[in-house]
């Protein structure tokens, strides 16, 4: 007796069966060494001013981060602390890491088989940033490269970093907790920077890029 797929389940098969990975070439141009960090997929290695890690990333993948972690000190079973971006001090993040971080954020093949990515500083901000596509004709990239630790607001300041204000304050008017928020002057100071960038977490409609499935990308520390 054969079993009869739906036409739908047939598409979406047909769609990851040939759906490449995608690569993903994450570089240190720090003047200092970088912990980099990625969620879900391979966790996390320290870059050397100047190293690249290159990881493959399955089609389909979603809710998914690349960071820096700066100021770290593992052992040699990969246990320690970070000064930013630590995640329950391992070397290898299984989750996400604790704030403030610069964000480096994607879903590969969603909606239409687009890539979304984008740039959020809604866990603050530790190290510039830039996410840039490297294949598939898609060629418009973001960046965040201005001075937001030395001009961080005094209310926000944090060792390494610059804090979002949902991280110091907690409240809805800051951390959307009900879905309905907008900016606020403290947000203003992100979006000011960098006007690309995710400010606080309603801040879609210019921080939220796309590429078609299958595109590869580059990840900058301090381009």
């Amino acid at each position: 007796m054969f079993f009869i797929f739906p036409f739908f389940l047939v598409v979406q098969l047909l769609l990851f069966t040939h759906s490449e990975a995608a690569i993903f070439d994450i570089r240190n141009n720090c003047p200092y060494t970088v912990w980099a960090a990625s969620v879900p997929v391979d966790g996390g290695r320290q870059l050397n001013g100047g190293e690249t890690w290159t990881i493959e990333v399955p089609a389909g993948t979603s809710q998914a981060r690349i960071w820096a972690r700066t100021g770290c000190n593992f052992d040699g079973s990969g246990r320690g602390r970070c000064e930013t971006g630590d995640c329950n001090g391992l070397l290898q993040c299984q989750s996400f890491g604790q704030p403030p971080n610069s964000l480096a954020e994607y879903a590969l093949n969603q909606y239409n088989n687009l890539d979304f990515f984008d740039i959020s500083l809604v866990d603050g901000f530790n190290v510039p940033l830039e996410f840039n596509p490297t294949s598939n004709g898609c060629t418009r990239g973001i960046r965040c490269t201005a001075d937001i630790n030395g001009q961080c607001p005094n209310e926000l300041r944090a060792a390494g970093g610059c804090n979002n204000p949902c991280t110091v304050y907690k409240t809805d008017e800051y951390c959307c907790n009900s879905g309905n928020c907008g900016p606020t002057p403290l947000s203003k100071y992100f979006k000011d920077r960098c006007p690309d960038a995710y400010s606080y977490p309603k801040d879609d409609q210019t921080s939220t890029f796309t590429c078609p499935g299958g595109t590869n990308y580059r990840v900058v520390f301090c381009p």
